[in-house]
């Protein structure tokens, strides 16, 4: 088998077999098949598709290109939630703590922000204490004993997804729906859950912009997911503008913590539960999804969420006691008010500009070296649709420098728009993707 052969074949527009797609995989992982023959072969596939079948390969092959985590010891129905990436999207540390209350066990591989879109081990290591670094044995234990555990991922997980990734970002070949599905999907099965629920995101603050387009990769994933034989289900959420009123990393638990006490933003609190009951539904912890949305209402409501979470924290070595304290988490040193420059609503917001700001403000890296600031963010006071007067604030800027926090203000006023009226209403929930199909919610 030749790798000139495999590039002219895709370059025609035929589908490759699976020996062609693992003999790629296992040369390029082990560095005997160059950069350049990936780049073309990248490039081919970005031009020229895949099918289903060849999708499904190409993923499990990445998938086994390393360690694959067996979770078989530990007992009970293992689920893992996944969101494509969004601002302010902090859920994972409501949904594990929920869905383990509703007898899901959650033992969860999560990874680090880069950009605009954050991270949930980040997120989680602004807790003083907190370590996402956990042997595979305490791993099990934690996850047995307390029905969740979310860790770093491991550096051996879906070897070939780094490598071609890190080309991906500088050859023009990110956006294309095969190599993303197969992308989020390798990782994910190589994680070792039963069951795995997509939040894909669809708007201004997401990779894919676009319904149609965030449907698609829907449908991807969970066709990779059937041919897998793991249970899979993706929902389409919005991400027209950030989740809850929180970007940043300690501010961002600091609403975790909000929900799971009882209050805290509309919009992430019903994320939250709806992603949690598709998770208990799908490990059959409840008959329907009607009785499963019951379930999680009912455990978030009686405190069970949130004594996992605590459990959880303290067993990960942090300090449990920042649910009802969130002082005790890091603090920027300096803050600065967004005001708005006249009356009306705020009619539009710009995700990624917010993202944006918040890099520029410490809350994310440009690069992956780049170091954090914990307290670094934004808290907004109005949300899209909110009406407004003239000099009341938008939102508070956070930084560890006036200067780091006037170009992140600067930022931020520029990501937000006032109008002379409301603007029409996003629905959170646009469509729900099963093996059984898609359904438009």
């Amino acid at each position: 088998m030749h790798m000139y052969d495999i590039l002219a074949k895709k370059r025609e527009g035929l589908a490759l077999s699976r020996e062609e797609i693992e003999f790629f995989i296992r040369g390029f992982t082990a560095g005997e098949i160059p950069d350049y023959q990936a780049s073309a072969l990248l490039m081919a596939i970005c031009i020229q598709g895949m099918d289903e079948r060849e999708t499904a390969d190409l993923t499990l092959s990445m998938a086994h290109s390393g360690e694959m985590a067996d979770l078989s010891q530990i007992p009970g129905i293992k689920g893992d939630k996944h969101s494509t990436g969004g601002v302010g999207d902090k859920t994972t540390l409501i949904v594990g703590p929920l869905a383990a209350a509703c007898g899901v066990v959650v033992a969860k591989m999560s990874g680090r922000g880069l950009g605009y879109t954050g991270g949930t081990i980040d997120k989680l290591e602004s807790i003083p204490g907190f370590s996402t670094q956990q042997s595979p044995q305490r791993f099990a234990q934690i996850a047995e004993e307390v029905g969740v555990c979310i860790v770093g991922q491991s550096g051996e997980l879906a070897p070939a997804d780094k490598k071609l990734y890190a080309l991906r970002d500088v050859t023009a070949t990110v956006e294309s729906i095969p190599l993303i599905a197969s992308s989020i999907m390798s990782k994910k099965l190589a994680g070792g859950s039963d069951c795995i629920l997509l939040d894909v995101k669809t708007g201004s603050g997401a990779f894919m912009k676009t319904l149609e387009e965030s449907v698609q990769l829907a449908q991807a994933m969970v066709s990779i997911g059937a041919r897998a034989g793991r249970k899979t289900a993706a929902l389409i959420t919005d991400m027209d503008h950030p989740l809850g009123r929180a970007v940043g990393n300690a501010l961002e638990v600091e609403e975790a913590c909000q929900v799971l006490c009882g209050e805290g933003p509309g919009d992430l609190r019903a994320l939250s539960v709806e992603l949690a009951a598709w998770m208990a539904w799908m490990a059959g912890k409840a008959p329907s999804l009607e009785e499963a949305r019951a379930l999680a209402e009912e455990k978030l409501r009686d405190g069970s969420a949130l004594e996992r979470f605590c459990r959880m924290v303290q067993a990960q070595g942090g300090d449990p006691s920042v649910a009802e304290h969130p002082e005790r988490l890091p603090k920027a040193a300096v803050s600065l008010a967004v005001l708005a420059p006249k009356d009306g609503w705020l009619c539009r917001v710009d995700t990624r500009e917010v993202g944006r700001a918040s890099v520029v403000l410490g809350a994310g890296r440009e690069t992956r070296e780049s170091a954090l600031d914990y307290g670094a963010g934004i808290r907004f006071a109005k949300v899209l649709g909110d009406p407004v007067r003239q000099g009341e604030p938008l939102g508070w800027v956070y930084a560890s420098t006036e200067g780091r926090a006037q170009e992140g203000a600067r930022l931020l006023a520029g990501a937000l728009e006032i109008g002379e009226r409301p603007p029409e209403k996003r629905p959170l929930f646009y469509a729900a993707i099963t093996e059984k199909g898609t359904q438009r919610l």
